[in-house]
């Protein structure tokens, strides 16, 4: 009977790990790997602890290889029983933001992102930070940029006077006097509290409408203010209405700048992402209040060559965890393994819900080009490198294809038939050694003998001259191409020295020798597309050269019938008399004055001779 569990074989632990397999429950929690030196590797969670683990191990589950190189690491197998499924979700991030396990993945560390902090005081203080410290403050955020927070509290500035100092404000401070007005109370960017002339009363009730406005409630910070700038001009403070009035356009302004979705909507989460062979590419989007709050993007690596769809939804868990997001309902663009308690999932389909999660998409695809861009930029030959090292693995190659060459054919209904070679080094043209071929033993529009003629004429001459031969050859072509190509390049003697694949054109599948299956990679990696960019080149060279030498072949009258009378000749007299007509009634002096005696002599008599 074959072992069910033969992934272990290798496996110095085997004897433990089975152990603990026998004892898995079939409830909700979380499992976590660890190695022999008892480090914790990777962390999951499960509705079913029993068969989400066991599909590890199992020899009938499909195991790539860095699944199975996860598998021979592990000593210990550790479980955290929970009620539900939600509970293990939330337990699984937390322990991956612990601990980083090596083959989870990871989002962008905390640190890194700004916060506002607003103190536990009797007076609190507002500013930005980068590090929490649990004395009791309050933490808004974080923000994807620095640049984002500073606008926002240069708008916190300007609507409130709430105090920047650090000195120790308390009740019994104050009433002892211990205190004098600083710059900022002079010029007016504070109320005094240090003095007593701005009550503990009023300053917490400025600090309850900063957090409103921080929290995204524009709406009813902005009714509080149109109230409070009332009463002031009921009680005759004009100057004190004027302020309020000035702060109010402060704030209108501010929140106009952020995009309208809808007024029916209030707070909820849009993600959308981009998925890469190794990566994904995804945008984060808050709504509050039917406005759009705040949208940035991530890059998230794939770590076991994970599904796209199970690394979106971790790095969705992860970021609500990290931003403090807790909105009950988020938009994506399919249903994800994400519990009914959790949250609640809608499909951005119709409406503004649709407009919502196409802007996500939107961003998220920018972002991607604008990384891809800035990657080739900076460093073009790193990038090179890793669409080499790309495409290695995704055609399953035995070395990377630094050297590529492609081959396409070009006739109309067989005339003049022509080919073209492309050169392609470390995935860029390299033009000044593309080649073109006149097709010589082949009548008719025969596409496949083209290209046996071709392939043979320039692997036997690059064999014969001790040229390198390329490591991967791209034929422009399904398998009939393929095949041609292959009994040329077995003619030349070099069929077992270099890597041949065909391009159909229908479902761009790409065809290996002797294998009738053909692969279909993925449109948006970048391996399909520089081989679509090498077979576009290939086709814009042979239909340029084609175009060329039809041209040519189309200039043709009875003029250039006349022995002796070349294409130059014809055009000459043609620019003169502008018709055939008109070189005929020509005299014999005239052609003379034109062409010269020898060739005038020739056309007079090639229209007189009848004469």
């Amino acid at each position: 009977m074959e072992n069910p569990y033969k992934i272990l074989e290798n496996n110095p632990h085997k004897d433990n790990i089975l152990s603990l397999l026998k004892t898995l429950p079939s409830t909700p929690g979380v499992y976590q790997y660890f190695d022999k030196t008892n480090k914790i590797i990777y962390v999951g969670k499960a509705k079913n602890l029993k068969a989400r683990v066991l599909s590890y191990f199992r020899n009938d589950a499909k195991h790539n290889l860095k699944t199975q190189m996860l598998v021979r690491k592990i000593a210990d197998i550790k479980f955290i029983h929970l009620a539900t499924e939600t509970e293990a979700l939330l337990m699984e991030n937390n322990l991956i933001k612990k601990h980083k396990p090596k083959y989870n993945i990871m989002l962008k560390d905390d640190k890194t992102y700004p916060w506002i902090r607003i103190t536990n005081e009797e007076y609190p203080r507002i500013f930005s930070t980068r590090q929490q410290v649990r004395d009791g403050s309050q933490y808004y955020g974080p923000y994807p940029s620095g640049k984002i927070l500073k606008e926002f509290m240069d708008l916190l500035r300007k609507l409130f006077s709430y105090r920047t100092c650090s000195l120790p404000l308390t009740e019994e401070n104050i009433n002892k006097g211990k205190f004098k007005p600083c710059l900022n109370a002079q010029i007016g960017l504070c109320d005094k509290p240090c003095t007593g002339e701005q009550s503990r009363v009023e300053y917490h009730r400025m600090i309850s409408s900063m957090r409103q406005i921080i929290k995204g409630n524009f709406s009813s910070s902005l009714k509080e203010m149109k109230e409070e700038m009332m009463l002031y001009a009921e009680k005759l403070q004009f100057e004190k209405a004027q302020q309020m009035k000035e702060r109010i356009s402060l704030l209108e302004n501010y929140s106009a700048k952020s995009t309208v979705v809808s007024s029916l909507l209030h707070d909820l989460e849009v993600y959308a992402y981009i998925d890469e062979t190794d990566r994904i590419y995804m945008n984060m989007t808050k709504v509050v209040e039917g406005k759009i709050n705040m949208s940035f993007c991530v890059e998230v690596e794939k770590k076991l060559d994970m599904d796209a769809r199970e690394v979106f939804t971790s790095a969705i868990v992860q970021n609500r965890m990290k931003m403090q997001w807790n909105a009950k309902e988020i938009i994506v663009a399919e249903n994800l393994d994400l519990p009914e308690d959790y949250v609640t999932q809608t499909q951005g389909t119709t409406g503004e819900k649709k407009k919502l999660l196409d802007f996500a998409l939107h961003n998220a695809l920018f972002y991607r080009n604008q990384k891809i861009k800035n990657a080739k930029i900076v460093d073009p030959d790193r990038w090179n490198n890793k669409v080499v090292l790309e495409m290695q693995k995704d055609l399953h190659l035995s070395t990377p294809p630094h050297h590529i060459e492609c081959f396409d054919n070009s006739n109309i209904q067989g005339t003049n038939p022509v080919a073209s070679c492309v050169v392609f080094r470390e995935g860029k043209p390299s033009n000044k050694e593309y080649r073109h071929f006149n097709v010589k033993t082949v009548v008719g529009p025969d596409d496949f003998a083209s290209m046996r003629e071709i392939v043979f004429r320039r692997y036997s001459r690059l064999e014969a001259e001790g040229r390198e031969l390329p490591d991967l050859i791209v034929i422009d072509g399904g398998k009939g191409q393929l095949s041609s190509a292959c009994e040329a390049l077995k003619k030349a003697g070099v069929y077992h020295k270099v890597t041949v694949i065909g391009l159909a054109k229908r479902l761009e599948e790409i065809y290996f020798p002797e294998d009738p299956v053909p692969i279909c990679l993925d449109k948006r990696c970048h391996t399909l597309q520089i081989i679509q960019h090498i077979r576009d080149e290939a086709h814009r060279f042979g239909i340029t050269f084609h175009r060329d030498k039809r041209s040519k072949a189309t200039f043709r009258t009875s003029l250039t019938d006349i022995e002796g009378i070349g294409e130059k000749t014809a055009r000459d007299l043609l620019l003169k008399y502008s018709s055939v007509e008109k070189v005929k009634n020509a005299t014999l002096q005239s052609l003379s004055e034109c062409i010269g005696k020898s060739k005038a002599e020739k056309v007079y008599s090639f229209y007189h001779r009848e004469v």
